[in-house]
C-alpha cells in the first residue's frame, strides 16, 4: 500500500492527533457518525443552574487501557506493508498520539479468535509438561505484543486460558467440559500456569496477572471450559497459590474472568475462603459479570477490579454499538473498576472468528483491498483513552446528564468529561464543577470530551 492510498479517513486520524490551540482554556472535541474528532468551542459561563454537576474526585484510580492480542488480529496486520501497519499500532499504543493502551490481555492457548484449537501441551498424562511449548505462540502472538511494545515499551500484559489441554477435562475437548478434579491434574494444570509465565518472561514479555478462566460459567462452542466457584476457590487455595508462591513469582492470581452476575455462587465463595482470598488479588468481569461488579465493589471496597473485555457486538461496527460501548465504560467505571479492556483491536473486514461468530473491532482491515477502516468503537474509546491518565480519579456526577456522563480528574488536576448525547437531535448541556461553569450545545447521537484546569 502506497502513501496516497492510505485514504483520507486515515490522514484525517493522524491529523486529528495535533491537540488543542494554544492558550485555549477548554477543549471540547466531538464525534459523530459523519464527523468525527471535530474540535468545538464552548461557553465559558452559561445561564443558569448546571445539568451536570461534577462531584469532588474522590472514587478510584484509574489505571488505563488495553485490549486483547488475538491471533486472527495479527493476520489483519500482517497483511498490511511494514508503515501502515506502524500507524495501526501507533494509533493505538503511542503514549502521545494513539490510544494510550497500557494493559492488554493474551491467550494462554487458544481463544474463539485464535486461528484454530490449539494448547500449549497436547502430549496425553504428561503431568510434568515435558512437552510443554510456546512455539505457536512465537510465530503468531508474540511478533503481535512485541509490536505494540516497540511502541509503548511500559506496555503490562494479563493472561487468561480459554481452555485447559484436552486431556485435562472430562470430556476431552476443546469446547465444553470441565478440569478433571483430581490431584495429578490440578498440580500439573497449576503447573502449566507457571510454565506460561515463565516462557513469556523469556522473551522479555513479563506477564502482571493470570485470571484463572475466561468466562468459567459458559458453556460455548468455541475453546471453553465450565467451573464452580468452588472449584475455583480450591483450586486458587491450594494448588495455584501455593505454587505461584513456592516459585517466587511476582504474577498476580486474578478471580476472572467473571460473566455471571452471581456474586453468591462465585465471588463470594473464593473471596469468603480466607485462605483463597489471600492469594486473590483482585476480579475480572466480562459480559453479564457487569450485574455484579457493584455488589462486589460493595462487599469489597478495597479489592482492585477491572473489566476484562467489552462487549464485542456483531460484525457490523454500528454507530449505534459504539455508543452502548461508552454506556458500559460508564457503567464499570461508576462501579469501582480501575481499568477497562477493549476485545478485538484490530480483525479482517466482517469481524468472523474461526468459530463462526462475527464481532467488532476497532480498526478493519480489507483482505483483499488491504483498505485499513477506523470504526466507530475506536471514537468510543479514544474520547476517553487519550484524556485520562494513569492515576486520575474518577469523580462522581449528578443531574440530568449523569445518566450519559463520566468525569475524571487527571493527577495534574485537569477535569475530564466524558459524554454522549444518544437522542437524535442536538441538546444543551451546561457543566459545572465549583466555580468553573462550561455550556454547550451537544451534537445528535455524538461523543463528547471536554477537558480543562481549574
Amino acid at each position: 500500500m502506497s502513501r496516497t492510498s492510505l485514504a483520507p479517513a486515515l490522514l484525517a486520524v493522524l491529523a486529528s492527533c495535533a491537540g488543542a490551540a494554544a492558550g485555549e482554556p477548554v477543549r471540547w472535541v466531538a464525534s459523530t457518525e459523519g464527523s468525527r474528532w471535530q474540535e468545538r468551542t464552548v461557553a465559558s459561563d452559561p445561564v443558569g443552574e448546571p445539568d451536570l454537576e461534577i462531584l469532588p474526585a474522590r472514587l478510584q484510580r484509574v489505571e488505563g487501557f488495553g485490549g486483547c492480542f488475538n491471533e486472527i488480529g495479527w493476520q489483519a496486520l500482517s497483511w498490511l506493508g511494514e508503515a501502515e501497519r506502524r500507524v495501526v499500532l501507533s494509533q493505538i499504543f503511542d503514549p502521545q498520539e494513539g490510544l494510550r493502551f497500557n494493559f492488554c490481555r493474551v491467550p494462554i492457548g487458544a481463544n474463539d479468535y485464535a486461528l484454530e484449537w490449539y494448547s500449549l501441551d497436547e502430549t496425553e498424562d504428561d503431568f510434568a509438561l515435558k512437552d510443554f511449548s510456546i512455539a505457536r505462540d512465537e510465530r503468531t502472538l508474540i511478533p503481535y505484543v512485541k509490536a505494540a511494545m516497540a511502541i509503548r515499551p511500559d506496555l503490562k500484559l494479563f493472561a487468561s486460558p480459554w481452555s485447559p489441554p484436552t486431556w485435562m477435562k472430562r470430556p476431552k475437548a476443546y469446547n465444553h467440559g470441565r478440569l478433571r478434579q483430581e490431584q495429578a491434574v490440578l498440580d500439573a494444570y497449576a503447573l502449566y500456569f507457571v510454565k506460561f509465565v515463565r516462557a513469556y518472561a523469556a522473551h522479555g514479555l513479563s506477564v502482571a496477572q493470570v485470571h484463572v478462566q475466561n468466562e468459567p460459567d459458559s458453556d460455548q462452542k468455541f475453546p471453553s471450559c465450565q467451573w464452580s466457584g468452588a472449584e475455583m476457590r480450591d483450586f486458587v487455595r491450594d494448588h495455584l497459590g501455593p505454587l505461584f508462591a513456592r516459585e517466587g513469582l511476582p504474577t498476580e492470581i486474578w478471580l476472572g474472568t467473571i460473566e455471571r452476575a452471581d456474586v453468591n455462587g462465585w465471588t463470594h465463595v473464593v473471596l469468603g475462603d480466607p485462605a483463597a482470598r489471600a492469594y486473590v488479588k483482585g476480579v475480572g468481569f466480562q459480559w453479564a459479570g457487569k450485574g455484579a461488579v457493584q455488589r462486589v465493589h460493595e462487599s469489597f471496597p478495597d479489592l482492585p477490579l477491572m473489566q476484562t473485555e467489552n462487549e464485542c457486538g456483531d460484525g457490523q461496527n454500528t454507530w449505534d454499538y459504539a455508543l452502548y460501548v461508552a454506556s458500559l465504560m460508564k457503567h464499570y467505571f461508576m462501579n469501582g473498576v480501575s481499568r477497562f479492556v477493549y476485545w478485538n483491536m484490530v480483525l479482517p473486514a466482517g469481524g468472523e472468528s474461526t468459530w463462526g461468530w462475527k464481532q467488532n473491532s476497532m480498526v478493519t482491515v480489507d483482505p483483499k483491498t488491504k483498505a485499513i477502516a477506523w470504526q466507530p468503537e475506536f471514537y468510543a474509546m479514544k474520547h476517553l483513552t487519550r484524556f485520562v491518565s494513569p492515576g486520575a480519579r474518577v469523580a462522581g456526577v449528578t443531574r440530568f446528564w449523569a445518566a450519559n456522563a463520566i468525569a475524571f480528574e487527571n493527577p495534574d488536576g485537569e477535569r475530564v468529561v466524558f459524554v454522549t448525547n444518544p437522542w437524535p437531535e442536538p441538546r444543551p448541556i451546561a457543566i459545572g464543577d465549583g466555580p468553573t461553569r462550561i455550556g454547550a450545545t451537544l451534537d445528535a447521537r455524538s461523543f463528547n470530551t471536554i477537558v480543562w484546569k481549574p
